[in-house]
């Protein structure tokens, strides 16, 4: 297959060139020629040395790293049966192939003389991380195993990739299965036109008459806080929370078991007491002890103002709607509500001055106020859906900094929710610095007949926080590409995204895009000050149910789960300390928590509110000096975002900040203390 762009040069990815089956082929091609590098670097004769061993194998499989992050990108934001067949046939591939690197012993051996003498050696400090790292990969992941075991660690990896892949398209499947297929007028009591409209929008797309409403979060969310009618949203709630959760073909209650069991067993395998204590390792939190006292702490904190906020919600809907027992498809219901009377705003408010237009040229006049960087919109660039906008990157001199790719509505295609990802790393070789190609998905509000897609502002600050972490990749300038952008410890990774959404908040900011699609006119000053006040509204109960999801990951990855029988009983007993809402007994959120079971969540999901406590300390010093205050972001780009994981990530937070962050600073903005 001569022809295939997969094994053609490049640059961006030839996304109308390629077809499902050329993927296969360029891949096994790919394999076998990464194979034939490291097979190079093992039977060179010469004495091992930093570059012809760990810098060689630093560079090898680049093309393969490349077409795979094509394909898997795909099976996430555009995927069909066919892509997702193949994901489950390519993924194990995969998963051998890398397991054939790290338990190559004549390799590892190499990597390890190299290391030994690393005292003695003139690195640089990028150099002594890259070769920490690259000894860890291999020593880490059962190097060190003997044969037997390294077989077991294999079966263990290669079931472990097909399982969470399987999750994944469980939950895809179950969100695109479900609608609410509603033909009264009556029922759509409550709800805003806009959400009216789209909905009239689905239903013509599914040839059907009246509206249509689904689980994606464009259509769920405003149904579950709008609707009056509350056995609808009863309905849309419950068929949301039980979500691979049905005990038929798309089950995913033995994916859950087995995927936490084999994790834990790999980790004893690999002489680790939990899953947790593996991955905490090579994170800032470190050890499982460390991550549960910290959720702790923020619990004791937060519990007593949840609690209060919930008895106040309660009370609100009781008077009301004279609803004695508040449920869990009440709460966004009675918090909108309570917050219109508490602020009198809401987002068929604000939306209006949220053009998703405006809400981009925005985000990106607050990056080129911090950072110097120009977004100039250009159609040569190809592209895997019409819907996809495409983007050059130029700095003020006029230099290509990366390509950017943004996608965001909801399809049949795409998985829910909002994620930056990478088409091409950054990465130094010889005199050229190879700049990045960048994307981020989302789903956001489409664009109707008589309306440009106008935002919520929770969907302002998520297309503000996927672009901060399209920063971090986007200004990567380190030498190695497994060290670049957002290569980083995990806990560390939301920062860049975590601080930019608090420029949303700021009067300096909105100004800047906050217009009103048909009028042009600014948003209203006192719009601003009741987004500022009602910024911490609720935010106990936000901050419980953050600490719940870190719980229950941490209740499956901290200890042994294969004693576990009932999925859900399990689940029940991990959210007690943090449970306000009576539990509903058809709904498991384990069954569809993607971030830990299909993402790279897994004994992280900490890592959220760890990186808040970073992003509100950091934050305070963009407050103290100026929002846009040049020299802040200067010390922000030059020691967070351009640095990726050349170095320890407090140390980079130390260098910025000039000291480790307070987790007073969180509570404080947050209004728990």
């Amino acid at each position: 297959m001569n022809n295939n762009p997969l094994l053609q040069p490049y640059d961006t990815a030839p996304f109308s060139q390629i077809k499902t089956e050329h993927f296969l082929p360029a891949i096994t091609q790919l394999i076998e020629e990464t194979k034939a590098q490291i097979d190079a670097i093992n039977v060179n004769s010469e004495v091992p040395t930093f570059e012809n061993t760990v810098e060689a194998l630093e560079f090898c499989g680049y093309k393969l790293d490349r077409a795979t992050s094509i394909f898997f990108n795909l099976n996430s934001a555009e995927t069909n049966n066919e892509i997702q067949k193949l994901a489950q046939e390519i993924s194990p591939m995969l998963t051998e192939f890398s397991n054939d690197i790290l338990l190559n012993q004549e390799l590892f051996e190499k990597i390890k003389a190299v290391y030994n003498l690393k005292e003695t050696l003139q690195l640089s400090e990028e150099q002594r991380m890259l070769l920490d790292k690259k000894y860890k990969a291999f020593s880490r992941n059962g190097a060190n195993l003997t044969e037997e075991k390294k077989t077991e660690l294999r079966k263990i990896d290669a079931e472990l990739s097909k399982l969470s892949l399987t999750f994944g398209e469980n939950v895809l499947a179950e969100t695109n299965k479900f609608e609410l297929h509603i033909t009264d007028e009556k029922d759509l009591s409550g709800l805003p036109e806009g959400v009216i409209e789209a909905a009239a929008q689905t239903a013509e797309e599914k040839g059907k008459d009246g509206w249509v409403f689904t689980l994606d979060y464009p259509s769920y969310v405003p149904f579950l806080t709008y609707a009056d009618n509350r056995e609808l949203r009863k309905k849309m709630a419950i068929a949301f929370g039980a979500k691979g959760f049905h005990n038929d073909e798309l089950d995913n209650q033995q994916n859950v078991l087995q995927i936490a069991t084999l994790r834990h067993k790999r980790a004893n395998l690999l002489g680790y007491d939990s899953h947790a204590h593996f991955v905490l390792e090579e994170r800032m939190a470190e050890t499982p002890e460390k991550v549960k006292s910290f959720l702790n702490e923020l619990l004791e904190k937060a519990k007593p103002a949840a609690q209060k906020e919930f008895d106040e919600l309660t009370a609100f809907a009781k008077e009301f709607d004279g609803i004695d027992r508040l449920e869990k498809w009440d709460g966004a219901y009675y918090s909108e509500k309570l917050k219109q009377k508490l602020f009198n705003l809401d987002d068929e408010k604000l939306k209006p001055y949220f053009e998703l237009k405006n809400v981009i040229n925005g985000v990106f006049i607050v990056a080129e106020r911090l950072f110097g960087l120009h977004f100039e919109e250009v159609e040569n660039i190809d592209k895997y859906h019409v819907d996809v906008k495409t983007y050059e990157v130029k700095d003020d001199d006029g230099q290509l900094v990366a390509i950017f790719y943004a996608d965001f509505h909801p399809r049949a295609g795409k998985r829910n929710g909002a994620w930056m990802t990478s088409y091409k790393p950054q990465q130094i070789k010889g005199e050229t610095n190879y700049r990045p190609h960048i994307s981020i998905v989302c789903n956001f509000t489409k664009p109707t007949a008589s309306k440009p897609s106008l935002l919520t502002f929770n969907e302002v600050t998520t297309l503000f926080h996927e672009f901060g972490h399209a920063l971090h990749g986007m200004l990567a300038n380190t030498t190695y590409p497994s060290l670049s952008g957002t290569s980083v410890y995990w806990d560390f990774v939301e920062l860049p995204s975590q601080i930019l959404e608090n420029w949303c908040y700021e009067k300096e900011t909105l100004e800047l895009f906050a217009t009103h699609y048909k009028t042009g006119e600014m948003i209203p000053m006192e719009y601003i000050e009741k987004i500022k006040d009602s910024a911490t509204f609720l935010e106990g109960m936000a901050t419980l149910r953050q600490l719940s999801f870190g719980m229950l990951d941490m209740a499956w990855h901290g200890g042994d789960p294969s004693k576990v029988g009932n999925v859900k009983a399990f689940e029940v007993a991990a959210f007690e300390d943090t449970q306000l809402y009576p539990d509903v007994k058809e709904n498991c959120m384990s069954t569809s928590f993607s971030h830990i079971f299909q993402g790279g969540y897994s004994a992280g999901y900490y890592s959220y509110k760890w990186a808040e406590v970073l992003d509100a300390d950091a934050f305070a010093l963009f407050k103290q000096e100026g929002i846009f205050n040049k020299k802040v972001a200067d010390r922000f780009k030059g020691f967070v975002l351009s640095q990726g994981g050349t170095l320890d990530p407090m140390e980079l937070y130390i260098k910025f900040r000039g000291q480790e962050p307070d987790p007073e600073a969180l509570l404080k903005r947050a209004g728990l203390l």
